[in-house]
């Protein structure tokens, strides 16, 4: 078995709506952002310009959802680094 591992993600994407903020029961704040990040390429057949996008759903929890909250917006340019 191997002993090293990585469990590392990074996205750099646009917000596709305002962070969806609510509370749990103990008065933690929690944060759903939804990240579109794009990707585009020359179509080696027809040589027309191909762009793809993916859509990414990131949960923050606690001061970083708040700071998040505050700060964030549809359409704001967010670099993220995480984990799976």
């Amino acid at each position: 078995m191997s002993k090293g591992s990585v469990n590392k993600v990074i996205l750099i994407g646009n917000l596709g709506a305002d962070p969806e903020l609510r509370s749990t029961t103990s008065g933690s704040q929690v944060a759903s952002l939804r990240i579109a990040t794009s990707e585009s390429w020359n179509d080696r057949q027809s040589g027309e310009r191909v762009e793809r996008t993916e859509w990414h759903r990131v949960t923050l929890y606690g001061r970083l959802a708040e700071i998040a909250g505050q700060y964030l917006r549809k359409g704001s340019k967010i670099y993220l680094e995480g984990r799976l």
